[in-house]
């Protein structure tokens, strides 16, 4: 069981670190993080608007760390560029639960802004949660 904080493994240090999601484990070795998901152009499960605030915050602080690679669980390698898409999409993902009336509507114009992302069942799971 390895506990938060920095341990070695084969001579290269990580640092463990919990998150509202998951966990994250940075590399500085590479300067690289990894994370449960990312998915700049994918829906993510959002459990509400403090939960978009707490990735949100997570990701900014990859941003300010200058991480050169992210890696996740669910997606291909990415980099800061695709965290700040991540945050945009979030940021608006708010605004549209704000002016949606239900999980329906609020698909809808999602659907409609994202056309091209994937994972429809997390834009589900999403709506689900901001409409409970």
């Amino acid at each position: 069981v390895l506990d938060e904080g920095r341990v070695n493994i084969g001579g290269i240090d990580f640092v463990i670190k919990q998150t509202s999601e998951a966990f994250d484990i940075e590399i500085p070795e590479i300067n690289a993080v990894y994370t449960h998901m990312l998915g700049h152009d994918c829906h993510s499960i959002v459990a509400g608007a403090d939960h978009a605030d707490a990735m949100i915050a997570e990701l900014h602080s990859y941003i300010e760390k200058g991480y050169d690679l992210i890696l996740t669980s669910h997606y291909t390698p990415e980099d800061l560029k695709d965290a700040q898409t991540k945050i945009d999409y979030l940021e608006n993902l708010k605004k549209i639960a704000v002016g949606t009336q239900n999980a329906d509507d609020f698909k809808a114009e999602v659907g409609k802004q994202y056309p091209q992302y994937s994972g429809q069942n997390y834009l589900d799971m999403t709506a689900g949660f901001f409409y409970a």
